[in-house]
């Protein structure tokens, strides 16, 4: 005998709203079939059924695109709770309903046991109550689908502190005369921290050892080798390890701890002398420095020669570049993501001179406000947030 149609020609029930309640029905009887649409034609439920005779059927139709099953226990090719454990095993978040002719209190508890959202029995349920277990199934199916998204937000959200943790540290420097603000905001197409990294450390004899990094790519790849990197250079500079080593050190660290291949890291390295009178920096593939002086002018401490980034050329070094520090100054590190920004004129970039060009006219900030401004203006500019992560790292002599 051939299936009958789906007909649905009631009034619709607002209370189950707009769209349709897409609806599997895997009935080998065609009788009972029939009695299910007409129970639902008379409850005024706004639903698609689709019908299907076996268990393999079923199991061949588009499973995401079905709200819900109403499931017979007993079909051609599966007896019991063998087809709920199939379907289930298909689609685990499928909300199931079965629909059976056998009044058993012990086989509906298995049945909800095993996956089933409700027991219902062919004969002691009206097209209301069908309708209404079947809107309560697929509602409650959404909530463990929020609830599901709620808790993957909350791991997101401890993932990501913990990477902040890792990325943006607490600086280790004690000298007073010294001040250390940091400002990160990542970029608007980021859900996690990006691979910008920073940090500053001082030794028993007064040296301050300042850096600033960005890895190559997005997301937790990144974040994880910016995290290593950053952790590795604060363990090699305060054991002792010589200046010159650091870089070449972190190179070897970078290539076997990187993801990909394509994988590189640009960074810059400061090393400020216990006088607080000269600066060596060292630059692998990153923007200069800024060199504020108060009551003078801004100097970008441009490299003699540009260095590879890590992660490039093997063998490579890093030439240290001495430069003089007034009495009162302070040094500005970012990542390029505050420079790639557009100035809001064409397709012109903010750039090295556009950035100190906006440092001149916000001087006389504080440093945390400082930095915040800087941001805030390139993105005025740019009309909208930066597309990659920004840090900046101020150290200032007070």
């Amino acid at each position: 005998m051939t299936p009958p149609e789906t007909v649905d020609t009631a009034a619709r029930d607002s209370a189950a709203g707009s769209l349709p309640i897409r609806i599997l029905l895997v009935e080998d009887d065609d009788g009972d079939a029939l009695l299910v649409e007409e129970l639902f034609a008379v409850s005024g439920a706004q639903i698609e059924l689709v019908r299907a005779i076996t268990l393999a059927d079923a199991r061949r139709e588009q499973l995401d695109q079905i709200d819900c099953v109403l499931l017979d226990l007993d079909l051609p090719d599966a007896h019991g709770l063998a087809a709920l454990h199939k379907l289930k095993t298909d689609r685990a978040e499928m909300s199931v309903l079965v629909l059976t002719g056998f009044d058993d209190e012990r086989r509906g508890v298995q049945a909800v046991a095993a996956g089933a959202q409700d027991y219902l029995v062919k004969g002691q349920i009206d097209g209301q109550g069908l309708a209404r277990a079947v809107r309560y199934a697929v509602e409650r199916r959404r909530a463990d689908e929020a609830r599901q998204q709620l808790e993957l937000a909350r791991a997101h959200q401890e993932e990501n502190a913990r990477l902040e943790r890792g990325l943006l540290p607490a600086p280790l420097v004690t000298d007073p005369e010294l001040l250390l603000t940091a400002h990160y905001r990542p970029g608007r197409q980021r859900a996690l921290l990006g691979g910008d990294f920073y940090d500053a450390v001082q030794l028993a004899d007064g040296t301050v050892h300042a850096v600033i990094g960005d890895v190559s790519g997005h997301g937790p790849d990144a974040a994880a080798l910016g995290v290593c990197l950053r952790i590795a250079w604060r363990t090699l500079v305060l054991g002792g390890r010589g200046v010159e080593e650091v870089l070449p050190t972190l190179q070897v660290i970078h290539d076997a701890e990187r993801h990909f291949s394509w994988m590189f890291t640009t960074l810059a390295m400061i090393t400020i002398t216990p006088d607080r009178a000269s600066a060596i920096v060292r630059l692998a593939g990153h923007p200069p420095p800024l060199l504020i002086a108060r009551g003078a002018g801004i100097d970008a401490l441009e490299p003699a020669q540009v260095d590879p980034p890590l992660g490039v050329v093997e063998d490579a070094a890093w030439a240290g570049v001495a430069h003089q520090l007034p009495e009162r100054w302070s040094l500005l590190l970012f990542t390029d993501g505050l420079i790639e920004g557009r100035t809001g004129v064409g397709s012109d970039r903010l750039g090295g001179e556009g950035l100190a060009a906006m440092v001149r006219g916000l001087r006389d900030e504080s440093a945390p406000g400082l930095l915040t401004a800087l941001v805030e203006r390139a993105e005025e500019l740019n009309g909208g947030p930066m597309l990659d992560d920004v840090a900046a790292f101020l150290v200032q002599r007070r």
